[in-house]
């Protein structure tokens, strides 16, 4: 694909996200691939995946909702807010039995954190504080408390809480709740901080056993390619799967102005063109596409992200049709 290729993976457990496009490098034949936001090694689920200078999508890719499943466990406090971390408190028995036996006070935790709220990230995470990640601060015994910020938890939907024993700090048993949840929300939410937050509105603690990300916006994980496919067997190369032309993601996503020959090579030259109205109302963001012919075994060619705005575009991100370094 001379515009390279959108790719859904399906990650396993105990990968990196850095670890997949790594690999994917060598199934798609390029060097150029990105991703479109990360999940932890811990996580499984949906990656969004870029090659050559479908890369530039990406950009406009990771600002999308998340659906994930997930497993939170109430009673158990974690540095990692889930299970891979240190246990660092566990709840009186009673506590635990009292919230289990008392099933609104979890409905009205989680109807708390569902709607706009304020979330702390997990001090355990990528983000930056004085141009140090906070992971590495937490492990070089700094007390980290990253500041709050704002996202959406646009559902928030959980199962039926069970109640079971597990070893707690030193090894010795202790009762947990293990309640399985949906959770969809807006990027940049830490799920485990959602878990970890629940647990301290109720008293107990909390972390997460299990998660996987079952869509990003309109993707869902059922059409990613396995992640086994991707890698193969280490020896050679996997098949990559299903690779989807910027175009077909670009129209998905945004309202398309279609083009004619001599705008295609206008837009891409990064002329501003006169767009009817009528037909266009003013909008941040429209896919520029030139409809491939039924010949034309290419297909359709995303020419560019768009602004319009008082009957003309102004070119936000242009695709080129190579890019130096590769393509896939």
């Amino acid at each position: 694909m001379p515009q390279g290729a959108i790719l859904l993976v399906d990650k396993v457990e105990g990968w990196t996200s850095h670890d997949v496009v790594a690999k994917s490098r060598r199934a798609l034949g390029t060097k150029k691939v990105g991703h479109a936001g990360t999940l932890d090694p811990m996580a499984t689920g949906l990656l969004v995946l870029g090659a050559g200078p479908a890369t530039r999508l990406l950009t406009h890719l990771v600002g999308l909702d998340k659906t994930y499943t997930t497993t939170i466990r109430l009673g158990l406090s974690t540095v990692t807010d889930d299970r891979e971390g240190e246990i660092t408190a566990a709840a009186p028995a009673g506590l635990v039995a009292e919230v289990f036996a008392n099933q609104d006070r979890i409905t009205a935790g989680v109807t708390d954190l569902t709607g706009p709220i304020e979330q702390a990230p997990s001090a355990v995470s990528a983000i930056r504080v004085d141009g140090k990640r906070a992971y590495d601060r937490v492990r070089a015994g700094e007390d980290v408390v990253l500041k709050k910020r704002p996202v959406t938890i646009h559902g928030f939907d959980i199962g039926e809480p069970r109640i079971l024993t597990v070893p707690g700090p030193g090894g010795e048993p202790v009762e947990v709740i293990d309640l399985d949840a949906v959770v969809r929300c807006s990027t940049g939410t830490y799920v485990r901080a959602l878990a970890r937050d629940l647990g301290e509105k109720l008293g107990v603690g909390g972390h997460l056993t299990a998660l996987r990300r079952t869509a990003v916006g309109p993707f869902s994980v059922d059409a990613a390619t396995p992640h086994a496919q991707l890698v193969g067997d280490g020896t050679v190369a996997g098949d990559p799967g299903v690779l989807y032309p910027p175009a077909d993601i670009a129209r998905r996503l945004f309202t398309v102005l279609e083009l004619d020959a001599e705008e295609a090579k206008d837009l891409a030259n990064g002329k501003r063109l006169s767009v009817d109205p009528e037909r266009h109302a003013p909008a941040p963001l429209v896919a520029a596409i030139f409809p491939g012919s039924d010949s034309d075994a290419a297909g359709d060619r995303l020419v560019g992200l768009v602004e319009i705005k008082g009957g003309r575009s102004r070119v936000i991100t242009n695709f080129p049709s190579q890019e130096t370094g590769g393509a896939a």
